[in-house]
């Protein structure tokens, strides 16, 4: 028997609202989503692993969209190459940030520094 768990366990599983849950199932992220007899949403703990995946991709920087592009490569015929360029491409987008990140904080210490 496969374990399912409520909305509510898996929004406080994964760390995100009941909104989002239902948010990414309508924007194709996640799901489909089983539903128990009554109607109920029921996620797996597949449904699981994608939240977890599209929480790690948000923090990345991806957008919706990005997401949206990326399900649509995994859930494709593309091959494992595609795939891993698609990400590649993301981790450079998400390289040029962290420079410029850390550039911005040696601002930051340079200020700090002459305020002191």
């Amino acid at each position: 028997m496969t374990t399912s768990h409520t909305p509510a366990a898996t929004a406080d599983c994964t760390g995100v609202s009941l909104d989002t849950l239902r948010y990414y199932e309508r924007e194709g992220l996640i799901g489909p989503i089983r539903r128990s007899p009554g109607g109920h949403r029921e996620y797996t703990e597949d449904d699981l692993f994608w939240i977890g995946l599209i929480k790690c991709l948000r923090t990345a920087g991806l957008g919706i969209a990005d997401l949206r592009a990326f399900i649509a490569v995994l859930r494709s015929d593309r091959s494992p190459q595609d795939r891993a360029a698609f990400l590649r491409g993301r981790r450079a987008a998400l390289e040029e940030r962290v420079v410029g990140l850390h550039r911005a904080i040696e601002i930051l210490d340079a200020k700090i520094a002459h305020y002191s």
